[in-house]
Parts: structure tokens; C-alpha cells; sequence
């Protein structure tokens, strides 16, 4: 039996009647270790023992105790998910039943009388999430049975050192050494790159933990393919109301899970989700969807199925990553790039859940820029090549939370004390006294605890603010999707949607079916559906799910445009150059030569090729393309510094839009190239930092980011509203605080990469890349196109373009004199005149306002000299509003009804209506998406 043989001999006969014949590589290593009492980080693939692993000797440890030495909870058992607590429940009922050791569950949804239950009989074995954690230490009972704790294992670690989650859980677990000393801490984590960070973040400031790292005993096998629309495609694009390229792609998918017993389908966003569930649900393939935005019972129902059988393919987003039980996956297919070599290993990782067995995966591409990135990740994945997790440092909200929470646990804590406990927790082992004592400080400011000579105490209040901030996820307000027909809560929708979208009549798609809204109950945020069926129906823009490509993926794909392009010049045939990029990458001949074709039209066209050490500026009139192999973080800062210094010189703002590979720039004026290049060759990496935080102090994101760290500071109520706060309101109170710091802070960590593009920078002005300029190219244009909108065709369907037209004349306006300042009058788009004229003073400056700007029609009537600033700008937009009316009549009534669409994009559109009415609704529908994408965070 090998290492089992160290086992306790109850403990080997429940192994053999398991079926338990010989140990994995995993539980070769980790069992000796664990047993030895070492702090142990084991890295191991899905399905290979990792678990059992950890567990078994763990049982072995409960079985040593006398009984009378069980009073208390002996191991905790921490996972990242209530799913996969569900799932570790029923993995252990058999050991609990063979072994006589007590195994419970507890966290959110676990009832109250099976919570006082473990209270008053606790288990030996308690599987739980951090967030219950949190509860557990401070509740009295609680936490006298967690006295005798002697291990805890945190599943899927990795998942919660890179997150706020993780930062407050190794807080909280310094906490459980005050309560019951030290104690063997065993983690279980998916491949990462550098996982010494990870086990000290496991272990802590002064331990140190083993590391086991067993390598993919299983093999990877990948395919990267582009596949074309056939003519069969053409025709049942329109059937499925998408581009044929699209029609294409769930076609493909169809073949593979056709051919495969179970596959999972995964994608990067929940709109994709919907998008491909609503396709097969329409061609009636038993392909379902599971995402988080789905009710409990929804996902459920959907894992259930999977395992059964009665479902073949399972459309997924990231949380299927983690090793949720859904039986056995025989194939897995990434539709689009990954973005991440880590996301990569870890789905193609699902399938073939079983030690030895092949894990074969296939990437559906759509773009020769996402064919190269994924060939790219493909590579680098078969070479180890992984991303780094980054860890939150010094994270102050998280830090808040915790102040409270060693306030509740000890009633009373000397701030010397407190501090050394925090910083015995890694993402805090270089925190300053200074900013503790800040944050204390505001604690205090707030009411939240009492901090008196050195003292922090608790307070009534500190309860309540502890107990409605167990969660580190930010409070975002959620609808529940309820069905009227079968009864059924099926999903939920964010405030984002439902505020710019959701209204009685509207259609939508969540969980790959069409729902039509019927009513909106607000107090209860609930949305009362019923389904239909509609192709048309929109889907919910779940924010922040974005994957970013990191740097060095970008760079390899410019690496991959380089070496190609050398072989054109060379020569090369056609065969030759795919024949090679076969040899390197695991694509097939389509997705090769898609990148072949895009690199030779660049040479014919007699353009440079951007590449990883060659950044090429383009300019098509008012618009500029900085073509860099950056990714999404490095070209997100770099486009913010950019947009940040051309606004201040045209005191106007300037759009921005990126992706991996280009910045894309919309200037209000003319504005040369070589100006650009200028701009970036005089600007100091050093700058990079001081001009990104002056550019954040006017944007929507860092006052979203700002409401929620005061929510979780306690200086904000959860249920305040949003819309209602200003940015100058937020400024002046937390501007120079911890809060604002830790909203700067938190941007920086997950939006930008500040020393990435210093470095870039640096590279520039060194001469080591190298600035280009030239007219527009083949490979500029062929940004902002690959998947982003998967819905629309790109040239969309009349049908399409009909149902936005009567959409829009069924909406409703207010027309409101700007002259008088006395008339307004709502009415349905169809029903304004040509030519809107006041039945008061007879002027026709009439403005055309959407029916929640109301707000405006105050402001304008306002004194001029009692308006602020921004009031001011709000007036003069009213007026540009009604100038477009007066110039253009009902047609601008029109564009200026659309979602999103204010007078400067209605009047570029706006001109096409007399040129032609299709191309001005079709104008209109991509300024709708581009909206519905961009809203929420960059708008100033």
C-alpha cells in the first residue's frame, strides 16, 4: 500500500474498501509531509488524489484523539465556493460513515437549526468558506469550539491569494491563532508560476510551508482552430440572427460535443455564455449554460444534467474552472483565447478526470489576432511559461474589516497587539504602523470602534457594520430574474443593466432562453419575467469580467508577426511558412494562415508590421491607432497618460479604446501623428504615475470604486444611491483619506500596470523599440473587431435593423422649450413633428430628452449664477440638443431617443439619414453597443 501503509489500520481498511489499490504521485509526496506536520502547498492537476491528499492524513489525526479530546472542531476545511463546499459534503459522507468522524457544512445557506446543531455538537470536520470564518470567530459559542483546531486546509488557494478574499482570510487566520494557537496549514492549488508566493501566503509571515509541485502527470493536448464560414453557414446565420462567422463557430462546437460523450464549453464573458446558449437552444442541441449570475438552483440543475448525461455540452464561464463535481469531462473546447496560460492549463485540465488520462482541449478562434494570441498561450503553456498570482498588499478596506473584527473577537486590543498580528499575515508583513493607525483613525471618525490611548474597543455599532461586511466581493445592488410562468427565481441581473436597459416590454436572454420583462418591482429588486421567443433579445452586460491578456503574451504575438514577416521577406512559400508555424504551435492550417494572410496584405499594402519591439501610429483624419504588443493592462495605462496629456491640449476630452495589441484614439480636432510620437518621447516614465491619478479624479470608475470602499469602510450606507452622489461631493470628503488611497490603489492593481508601461516607455525613449508612423494599415483596422460583439452581424441584418427602428419609435421623448423654458410635453418618437415648434412662445429650439432627464429640465431652468460647474456644462448640452432639433427636426428626435446616444454622436450619425435610412439605423445600433460596453467606467 506504499505510504497508506503510514496510515491508521481503520483508516487503510476504509482505503481498500474504496477501491483505494495504490497512492497518486500527489499522495506520495503529501502524505508523509502532512503526517510530519510540515505546512504543506500542494500543486497538483484536477483528478489526480490532490484531495485525499490532504484529507486522509487529516483523518488520521482525528482518529489518534480520544474521544473526550473531540469536544471541538479539529480540522477546517476552507474552499472558495459554496459549490464546492456541496460537492467536498458529499465526497466525505462515506469516510464520515466508515470512520465515525463527524463531517459538517456550513456556511450562508445552512439553516439554523442545523447551525445550532453543530453549535452545541460540534463536528470533528467542518467544511466552510471564509466568509463563515469571519462569523465563527466572533460568535461566543463559535469560537470556544474552534479552541481545538489543529489543521486547516484552504482548497483552490490560489483562487483566493489573488483577491481581497484572500487578504481578509489570512488576517482571519492570524485571528484563529489567537484563539487556539498555532495549527498545520495544508493548501491545494492549481498550476501557478512562482508558487513560493503562494505557500508564503498560505503559511504566513514567519512560517515557512513545502512546497509540492507534482507536474502534469496527464498529458495537455491542444488545437487551436479558425474556422470558416461554409455556404451552409451563410444560411443559417440568418436563421440564428448572428454573422456567419458566428454560425460558423456553433457549428464547429456542435461537430466536437457531437462527437464527445461530455464536453465543456467554456468563455471569457456571460454574455458569451448567453449569447452561444441562446443559438443551441434555438437549434435544440442539449448544450445548457452555467454562470454566476444564475440562480443557485439554476447551476444546479445544469451540473445535475451535465453528470447525467441529459445534457452534452455545458457552456461555462471561470468558476467551472474549479474542481466542482460534474462527472467525468471527456473534452474541452476554450471558445476564443483564454487570455491567460493559467486559465488554459486549468479548463483543458477538466477533461480526462482521471490519473494517466489525456487531456485534450480544443480553442475556437475567432480573429488571426486571437488565433496568434492563443497559439501564443498554447506554447507557453506546453513550456511551464505561467502567469505570477498578485497578491492585494496592504489592502486598507480588507484591513478595516479585520480592525473590526479583532474588536469583536477580544472586545478590547492594545493597537501594538494589533498590529503584530496583522502583520503576521503575508499581504501585510510590510504594513506601517502609520497606515494602521490611519485607518484606525477612521474607524473611529466613522463610529465604528473607540479608540482611546492606544486602545481600540468595540462599539453597538461595530456589530452591525462587521456583520454587513463579511464579504470582501464589492456590494453591488442585484435584481432577481423571477418567472412567472414556472414560479422560478432563474437568475440575476446587475444594477447596470437594469438602470440603462430593463423596463416593462424589454427582451433579454439569460440562461440561453428569451424573457420578456412584465414588471419591475423596485423595493423588492425584482424583475418579474415571462419567456417568449425572440432572437432579438438582448444580453445583460455583466461588468468587470474581462480577462486581461498579459504582457508577455502580447509580446510573443508580435514575436509571432516578426518571424513570419521574416519569412515572407525571405521567400518563403505559402506551405513553408504554415508548415513551420505548425511545427511551433498546435494550430490547424486555417487558424496559420489567417495569421499569414493578415501579416501579407500588410507587406502588400507596403505597411510596417507592428511587432514586439516595433510600434507602429497610424492616422485615418481625426482618429489615431497606436499599434503596441502591450496587452490590455500595459496599453490601458499608456492610452490613459496619452488621452490624459492630448485633452489637456485640446481642453476636450478624447476617446479611447484598447485591446492587446492597439490603443485607438478620437480626437475632437485634427491632430498630426508625429505629434503623438512626440508626446511619448518627451514623456518620462517617472510622469507615468502622478498624470494617471490626476486623469482618475474625472472618471465614473474611481467614484464607483470609491462608493464601494466606503460601503466597506463603513463611511458609506450599502443601500445608498449611486447616481445621487457627486464626484466633487466624494472628492472633497475622502480625497487625502484611506479610502480615496485604497480606491487609487485597487485601480492601479487591477486595471493598470504601471511599471509595465514605464518600462515600455523607457524602451522607447532608449531606442530599443522603435516609433513608426504611417497611413492607415490592414493590421490597425483589424483591431476592436474579434468577438468583442458576438450578437450583431457586422453588417446587421434588415430584420435587425427594423426591429431597432420600431424599438426607437415606440420609445418616448420629452420635448422641452429651451426658449420659454415653460412647454415640455412627452410623447411616443413616431408622434413628434417634423419640425418641433413650442405652442407657447412659437420657438422651434425645442430639445429632445430622454424620459430620465428630467433632471435636466431643473438645471436649465436654474439662475445661471446659482449653477455650479457641472450644471453648467449639463445646461449646455440641453442647448446643443435642441440647435441639433432646430437644424434637423424629428430625425435628431430620433438619434437622440437611442440608448446612450447624446447630441455629439447623434450628429455624427445623424447625417446619413437622408443619404440612407438603413445606414443611419445601423450607425445607430453600434453607437448603442459601444455605449452598453463603455458606460460605467471611463465616462468622465
Amino acid at each position: 500500500m506504499g505510504v497508506f501503509s503510514l496510515l491508521n489500520p481503520g483508516l487503510q481498511g476504509a482505503l481498500v474498501k474504496q477501491g483505494f489499490i495504490a497512492p497518486t504521485q500527489p499522495q506520495v509526496e503529501t502524505i508523509p509531509a502532512v503526517l510530519s506536520k510540515e505546512h504543506v502547498l500542494l500543486i497538483a492537476p484536477t483528478g489526480s488524489g490532490k484531495t485525499e491528499s490532504a484529507v486522509l492524513p487529516v483523518f488520521d489525526s482525528i482518529m489518534q484523539k480520544k474521544e473526550e479530546e473531540r469536544r471541538g472542531i479539529s480540522v477546517l476545511y476552507i474552499t472558495p465556493l459554496r459549490a464546492l463546499n456541496r460537492d467536498m459534503l458529499s465526497r466525505l459522507e462515506w469516510w464520515e460513515n466508515e470512520l465515525d468522524i463527524r463531517v459538517a457544512v456550513r456556511h450562508g445557506d445552512t439553516t439554523a437549526y442545523e447551525r445550532q446543531k453543530q453549535s452545541l455538537k460540534p463536528p470533528d470536520f467542518l467544511v466552510t468558506t471564509p466568509e463563515t470564518l469571519q462569523v465563527m470567530l466572533t460568535g461566543k459559542r463559535l469560537r470556544e469550539n474552534l479552541r481545538t483546531v489543529s489543521h486547516v486546509i484552504i482548497d483552490e488557494v490560489h483562487e483566493l491569494a489573488s483577491s481581497k478574499r484572500g487578504a481578509q482570510l489570512s488576517i482571519a487566520l492570524e485571528r484563529l491563532v489567537e484563539v487556539c494557537g498555532e495549527f498545520q496549514r495544508i493548501g491545494l492549488s492549481a498550476t501557478v508560476g512562482r508558487p513560493q508566493e503562494i505557500a508564503r501566503f498560505l503559511a504566513g509571515t514567519n512560517r515557512i510551508a513545502r512546497v509540492i509541485e507534482v507536474s502534469l502527470i496527464k498529458q495537455l493536448d491542444f488545437n487551436v482552430v479558425c474556422p470558416g464560414p461554409t455556404p451552409e453557414d451563410m444560411q443559417s446565420s440568418k436563421k440564428l440572427m448572428c454573422t456567419p462567422d458566428v454560425a460558423s463557430h456553433i457549428r464547429v462546437i456542435a461537430d466536437i460535443a457531437g462527437k464527445h460523450k461530455s464536453t465543456l464549453i467554456f468563455v471569457n464573458t456571460r454574455e458569451a455564455a448567453e449569447m452561444l446558449g441562446s443559438r443551441f437552444r434555438m437549434l435544440n442541441i442539449p448544450i445548457g449554460v452555467h454562470h454566476g449570475s444564475l440562480s443557485r438552483e439554476a447551476r444546479i440543475e445544469a451540473e445535475s444534467n451535465f453528470k447525467r448525461g441529459i445534457l452534452s455540452g455545458l457552456i461555462c464561464t471561470s468558476s467551472m474552472e474549479l474542481g466542482i463535481d460534474i462527472g467525468d469531462v471527456d473534452h474541452v473546447i476554450q471558445y476564443m483565447s483564454p487570455r491567460e496560460v493559467t486559465r488554459l492549463i486549468q479548463r483543458v485540465g477538466r477533461a480526462g478526470h482521471w490519473v494517466g488520462e489525456i487531456s485534450s482541449g480544443t480553442i475556437i478562434t475567432t480573429s488571426a489576432d486571437d488565433a496568434a494570441e492563443s497559439s501564443a498561450i498554447t506554447r507557453r503553456a506546453k513550456a511551464g511559461e505561467i502567469e505570477t498570482v498578485d497578491i492585494h498588499e496592504n489592502s486598507t478596506d480588507t484591513l478595516a474589516n479585520q480592525i473590526c473584527g479583532l474588536a469583536l473577537d477580544l472586545s478590547e486590543i492594545q493597537l501594538k497587539r494589533a498590529y503584530s498580528i496583522v502583520k503576521r499575515a503575508y499581504p501585510y508583513r510590510n504594513l506601517k504602523i502609520e497606515l494602521l493607525s490611519g485607518v484606525i483613525k477612521q474607524l473611529n471618525d466613522n463610529r465604528l470602534i473607540r479608540f482611546e490611548n492606544d486602545t481600540i474597543s468595540r462599539k453597538k455599532k461595530t456589530w452591525q457594520y462587521f456583520y454587513e461586511n463579511l464579504s470582501m466581493i464589492p456590494d453591488e445592488k442585484r435584481f432577481e430574474i423571477f418567472d412567472i410562468v414556472s414560479g422560478r427565481t432563474i437568475g440575476a441581473l446587475d444594477e447596470a443593466f437594469v438602470v440603462n436597459f430593463a423596463k416593462a416590454g424589454a427582451v433579454f436572454i439569460a440562461k440561453g432562453e428569451m424573457w420578456r420583462v412584465i414588471e419591475m418591482i423596485g423595493e423588492k429588486s425584482r424583475i418579474k419575467v415571462e419567456p417568449i421567443s425572440d432572437p432579438q433579445g438582448e444580453i445583460p452586460n455583466w461588468v468587470g469580467e474581462e480577462i486581461p491578456v498579459p504582457y508577455e503574451v502580447a509580446q510573443e504575438v508580435g514575436v509571432i508577426r516578426k518571424r513570419i514577416l521574416e519569412k515572407i521577406i525571405s521567400g518563403n512559400s505559402t506551405e513553408k511558412i504554415i508548415e513551420d508555424y505548425r511545427e511551433n504551435y498546435p494550430a490547424d492550417s486555417e487558424a496559420a494562415t489567417g495569421i499569414l494572410e493578415l501579416i501579407r496584405n500588410q507587406v502588400k499594402a507596403n505597411r510596417t508590421v507592428p511587432t514586439d519591439d516595433i510600434v507602429v501610429i497610424e492616422q485615418d483624419e481625426k482618429t489615431i491607432v497606436i499599434n503596441i504588443c502591450g496587452g490590455h493592462k500595459v496599453n490601458e495605462t499608456l492610452g490613459r497618460v496619452v488621452t490624459s496629456l492630448l485633452a489637456a491640449r485640446f481642453g476636450a476630452s478624447v476617446a479611447m479604446e484598447i485591446d492587446p495589441y492597439r490603443i485607438k484614439l478620437e480626437l475632437p480636432k485634427m491632430f498630426g501623428a508625429y505629434r503623438v510620437k512626440e508626446l511619448l518621447l518627451e514623456t518620462s516614465p517617472d510622469y507615468i504615475e502622478p498624470i494617471i491619478e490626476m486623469m482618475l479624479k474625472n472618471t465614473i470608475l474611481l467614484k464607483w470604486k470609491m462608493v464601494h470602499v466606503a460601503r466597506k469602510f463603513g463611511a458609506l450606507s450599502r443601500d445608498i444611491d449611486y447616481d445621487r452622489i457627486s464626484m466633487r461631493k466624494l472628492l472633497d470628503v475622502f480625497e487625502h483619506t484611506p479610502m480615496y488611497d485604497e480606491a487609487v490603489r485597487e485601480i492601479f492593481h487591477n486595471k493598470l500596470d504601471i511599471e509595465g508601461a514605464k518600462t515600455v516607455l523607457g524602451k522607447i525613449h532608449s531606442g530599443s523599440i522603435k516609433l513608426v508612423i504611417q497611413p492607415p494599415s490592414p493590421i490597425g483596422e483589424a483591431g476592436f473587431l474579434g468577438g468583442r460583439e458576438l450578437m450583431a452581424p457586422e453588417r446587421a441584418d434588415s430584420s435587425i435593423i427594423m426591429a431597432l427602428k420600431n424599438r426607437i419609435m415606440e420609445d418616448r421623448v420629452i420635448l422641452f422649450c429651451v426658449n420659454c423654458k415653460k412647454w415640455k410635453s412627452s410623447k411616443m418618437v413616431k408622434s413628434v413633428p417634423e419640425t418641433p415648434e413650442c405652442p407657447l412662445c412659437s420657438s422651434r429650439l425645442i430639445a429632445a430628452l430622454k424620459p430620465w432627464e428630467e433632471e435636466e429640465i431643473k438645471i436649465v431652468k436654474k439662475p445661471e449664477k446659482e449653477k455650479t460647474e457641472e450644471e453648467k456644462k449639463r445646461t449646455m448640452r440641453v442647448y446643443r440638443n435642441a440647435n441639433l432639433v432646430l437644424s434637423q427636426g424629428k430625425t435628431a428626435a430620433i438619434a437622440l431617443a437611442s440608448r446612450g446616444i447624446g447630441p455629439e454622436t447623434a450628429s455624427r450619425v445623424i447625417r446619413k439619414m437622408r443619404e440612407d435610412e438603413e445606414e443611419f439605423y445601423r450607425d445607430i445600433l453600434i453607437a448603442e453597443r459601444n455605449y452598453a460596453k463603455t458606460k460605467r467606467f471611463w465616462d468622465g
